[in-house]
């Protein structure tokens, strides 16, 4: 058994595989786009490289796309067949491949709490805590994320290589909770560690935008801007941050060119890439905005996914594309498949029918009164529905927005009010609430 540096206890006699798998595992740390050459590398050089194969059947998993629960069966079919080829492996990639069939059986969840429970003694080991720490971001399960990552970084020593990425994921997951000066303190604590921490920059990033602090948000980008392009799309993600501060001084112009050349420079149909591009794009429409023919080329990929409900998070961003250009025919598709969804079982399932249907209604503008009156729920329901506050803000928004053109002013209030243990007042809300008809903007 050979442990890593990330203190992973491995099979693989194969130094070889053995360098390459760190190299993905710190890869995937720094959001890097060699984490699946380097997984590649790995397979090729040990073929039955059991964390390797559990690594890959997670990565399909996590795009959250309908077909790629294929590739993530055939991935666990290919770990265990590994681990028999291994003499049965090592308890750690035991309970990698055991958290994994849990997450093909479409419990992201329960596979989070197999890794949490199968690490309790050592919950600083890197590779499962980072993938715990992303199904329960996905699952929406922030008290989980949380707990764990307090765990993990109240253990981890500082001159080990994942201290600086835990201590990122803490941070991120303070800011969540709304504790934002502890989350300052941690992000920037997991940048001095790791400056290529691009998870910790976001982490104070998102502190920034949720104090309403643009100018100091807009720097702090600015001036680790060397780190984060250098990541693979998670760097779209993060001039998205960048031009949402940007929007909320007003310079419209510098959030498209934000958009063309760093948000949406390639037309990619990863649902992450997709919900940064049509949040944003709403809200240019919002504010009054021209983004010409922008909607078109989001809603020909929404329209390709008018039947995916794998992830009601992306289901909602494609849903938004669509009703953008008024193809009310994949429009009504997809929101009679996210009613489907919600009779069945699992982990999204659940999802759709506690806030997917209703919010899905709301933005389509199908919505009955009888959906309205789910406002409280919905907004008690919608951290469930995975992604960060500021992801999730986009619903927040369109819930206002769809209350205010049905002139349910009362609404409107109560979502402002929740909204704001969370975010500062802003310049977009106020513009919604003045188009409801409740006063002059601020």
């Amino acid at each position: 058994m050979i442990r890593d540096a990330f203190d992973l206890l491995t099979s693989s006699d194969s130094a070889e595989a053995g360098r390459a798998f760190e190299e993905a595992v710190h890869g995937l740390a720094t959001h890097r786009p060699s984490t699946g050459v380097a997984l590649q590398a790995t397979l090729r050089a040990d073929p039955d490289h059991v964390a390797g194969h559990a690594l890959k059947g997670f990565a399909n998993l996590i795009l959250a796309r309908s077909e790629l629960t294929v590739p993530a069966q055939d991935a666990l079919s290919q770990a265990r067949r590994a681990l028999g080829a291994k003499a049965g492996g090592s308890l750690d990639e035991r309970v990698l491949v055991d958290a994994l069939a849990d997450a093909v059986d479409g419990s992201f969840l329960r596979a989070a709490d197999r890794l949490d429970a199968g690490f309790a003694e050592r919950p600083q080991v890197f590779l499962p805590f980072k993938i715990s720490h992303a199904l329960r971001f996905m699952a929406g399960d922030r008290a989980g994320m949380l707990a764990q990552s307090k765990r993990a970084a109240a253990v981890v020593s500082q001159d080990v290589p994942a201290a600086g990425f835990i201590y990122g994921c803490y941070a991120f997951c303070l800011e969540e909770a709304g504790d934002y000066d502890r989350a300052m303190r941690m992000g920037r604590a997991a940048v001095r560690l790791q400056p290529q921490d691009s998870w910790g920059l976001h982490a104070v990033s998102h502190v920034f935008e949720m104090r309403g602090e643009a100018g100091e948000g807009i720097d702090w980008l600015e001036g680790s801007r060397s780190a984060w392009s250098r990541c693979n799309n998670f760097s779209f993600h993060m001039a998205w941050h960048l031009a949402l501060l940007h929007l909320e001084r007003g310079d419209h112009d510098r959030v498209l060119a934000l958009y063309d050349d760093e948000v949406r420079p390639q037309p990619t149909d990863d649902f992450r890439d997709m919900a940064n591009a049509v949040s944003l794009l709403w809200r240019l429409n919002r504010m009054g905005v021209h983004v010409g023919t922008r909607w078109e080329e989001l809603a020909a990929l929404a329209r390709t996914r008018q039947n995916d409900t794998t992830l009601i998070f992306a289901a909602l961003h494609n849903l938004a594309a669509l009703v953008a250009v008024g193809d009310w025919g994949a429009v009504h598709t997809l929101v009679s498949h996210i009613e489907t969804k919600a009779m069945g079982t699992g982990d999204q399932a659940k999802v759709a029918a506690e806030v997917g249907v209703p919010l899905a209604r709301m933005l389509a503008g199908f919505d009955a009164p009888a959906d309205r009156q789910m406002l409280d729920r919905m907004m008690l329901n919608l951290p469930k529905i995975g992604g960060s506050n500021a992801q999730r803000d986009f619903f927040v928004l369109a819930l206002a927005s769809a209350l205010g053109r049905s002139g349910d002013t009362a609404g409107v209030s109560r979502v402002r009010h929740v909204r704001g243990h969370l975010k500062a007042d802003d310049r977009l809300f106020r513009r919604i609430q003045h188009s409801a008809g409740m006063g002059l903007l601020a």
